[in-house]
């Protein structure tokens, strides 16, 4: 419950400050989200002092504060968003297109689909239409 109460905490902040100029969101983050990042680090380290070095909780533990350096950078760059959700939302289609992408007939037809693929979700990341 504590964790999920300081994930919630850093995703409040990003909703706050969502459409902020990058300055702005690395002030907040600064002020607003680097103590909740402070006070999640010793949690963990404390849990996983406590339970079997064998548990799938513990793995997940030391995977998550062996990432620690990455997992915080956005607290170091306001144009870093908190997680990859925007991304793997473009990705999306892909991933699920990937299967019919075993029938495109031929290596060279499916290169050009997933090069079309790929100028499809830049389009949109970037607020071109791309099918005008």
């Amino acid at each position: 419950e504590t964790m999920i109460r300081h994930i919630a905490g850093l995703y409040a902040v990003e909703k706050a400050v969502r459409g902020h100029s990058p300055d702005a969101r690395l002030a907040a983050r600064r002020q607003l989200s680097a103590p909740i990042v402070a006070a999640m680090k010793p949690w963990l380290e404390k849990q996983l002092s406590q339970l079997s070095s064998g548990s799938k909780l513990a793995e997940h533990i030391r995977y998550t504060l062996g990432a620690w350096g990455g997992l915080i950078h956005f607290l170091d760059d306001g144009r870093l968003e908190l997680d990859t959700n925007s991304i793997e939302n473009l990705i999306r289609p892909v991933a699920l297109t990937r299967k019919n992408s075993l029938f495109a007939g031929h290596e060279i037809g499916a290169e050009h689909w997933a090069l079309l693929a790929s100028l499809v979700a830049t389009c949109k990341l970037n607020g071109v239409e791309p099918g005008a």
